[in-house]
């Protein structure tokens, strides 16, 4: 990258020889004023240094405005770290719930199979026959419809 800045300066060094008197004029005045601006920039940025601290957070920088009502500066990467964690918990929490869900449907379901078996008049002997699982889905789903 520096390389290639000394290559433009360069260019534009050996360019400034051949223009006209009033565009190098022209460009010596603006690169005066562009000097000018940069430093008052400067100035600008080393007045604020002081007074505001810079807290670095992870790999990004903030400026920090002192307590903020937040407290000390040490609670301040607690709640970082709950918030960033906030996120993982939610989503633990959800899958949770989705399971319990789905152990709830086949729990009713399976209760609902045992009072359709306890509550008809069928001789023992049905409940071993192999077909008779297929008997009670066809049921369900007539019943259903």
């Amino acid at each position: 990258m520096t390389r290639f800045g000394l290559r433009v300066a360069a260019d534009l060094s050996e360019r400034n020889e051949t223009l006209p008197h009033d565009i190098s004029e022209r460009l010596r005045f603006a690169r005066e004023q562009a000097l000018l601006k940069a430093k008052t920039a400067r100035a600008a940025q080393v007045q604020l240094a002081p007074s505001t601290p810079v807290v670095q957070i992870g790999a990004t920088l903030a400026l920090g405005g002192g307590n903020g009502g937040m407290g000390s500066q040490e609670t301040s990467p607690r709640w970082l770290k709950f918030a960033s964690l906030l996120p993982l918990l939610m989503l633990v929490l959800g899958l949770f719930l989705i399971q319990h869900t789905q152990w709830y449907q086949q729990i009713n379901a399976s209760a609902e199979i045992d009072t359709a078996l306890l509550s008809d008049h069928l001789p023992p002997s049905a409940y071993s026959d192999p077909g008779f699982s297929e008997f009670l889905s066809e049921e369900q789903h007539s019943d259903g419809s």
